[in-house]
């Protein structure tokens, strides 16, 4: 997969370089381009903000350098996301669809107050937001929906059931999970984890699963609930 990101400091993006997106990236199984704003500022001090008509506080983006760096990437198989506040939320069965889509990400991230309205109409595809709260810029959402999406590309990860039971997977928060050693500052493994019994096992997790869906996400258990009446 290719995702390029369009930004105002493409040096926020190292992290990616790192564990399993960066290995992927070695791998050649994702290929992450990114585009500095600013370089396609006709601008003499390479300036990417102006006053927004109406007045009111803070600066907008320039439609200029922005519109040419989009296009500058974008292609007959691109989708192009704007990382909004406004957006629709990201959700696990978002980064699946964007996963299997089968086209290529053109991710924009957005600063200072937002951008002109008429390159959301001209340009993008999408608008996604990743919570409801506001930051300083899109590049922190970018990092999120690329390491989200990534772990859907085949290879990416080692072990191709982990996406398949983890939470979220079946709208259920994940079971509590242990490892060594079997009593850790006293406290012990519970005992079906070590009694070699599957079935035993898959029973209790699924137990967990719902006592902590019910409790921390009430939402999420009652889609579980009413999805599992319609099957």
């Amino acid at each position: 997969m290719k995702i390029d990101v369009l930004t105002l400091f493409p040096q926020m993006f190292s992290a990616l370089n790192e564990s399993i997106i960066g290995k992927a990236q070695e791998k050649g199984l994702l290929s992450i381009n990114l585009v500095n704003i600013r370089d396609f500022s006709l601008d003499k001090n390479k300036r990417c903000d102006d006053y927004s008509y109406g007045g009111g506080a803070g600066m907008l983006m320039s439609t200029q350098p922005l519109f040419d760096a989009i296009h500058s990437v974008k292609g007959e198989n691109s989708h192009v996301i704007y990382l909004s506040p406004k957006g629709k939320l990201l959700t696990q069965d978002k980064v699946i669809e964007l996963s299997k889509m089968g086209k290529d990400l053109v991710l924009v991230c957005g600063h200072y107050e937002g951008i002109d309205e008429r390159i959301i109409e001209l340009c993008i595809d999408e608008e996604i937001s990743v919570g409801d709260y506001v930051l300083t810029g899109g590049e922190l959402p970018a990092m999120t929906l690329i390491d989200a999406v990534s772990r859907y590309i085949p290879g990416v990860l080692g072990n191709s059931e982990t996406t398949s039971v983890e939470t979220f997977s079946n709208m259920l928060l994940e079971y509590p999970q242990y490892t060594r050693p079997a009593v850790f500052s006293g406290l012990s493994v519970p005992e079906v984890l070590l009694s070699g019994n599957h079935a035993e096992v898959d029973n209790w997790r699924l137990e967990k699963s719902l006592e902590l869906t019910q409790k921390r996400r009430p939402d999420l258990y009652e889609k579980y609930v009413k999805n599992s009446e319609n099957t």
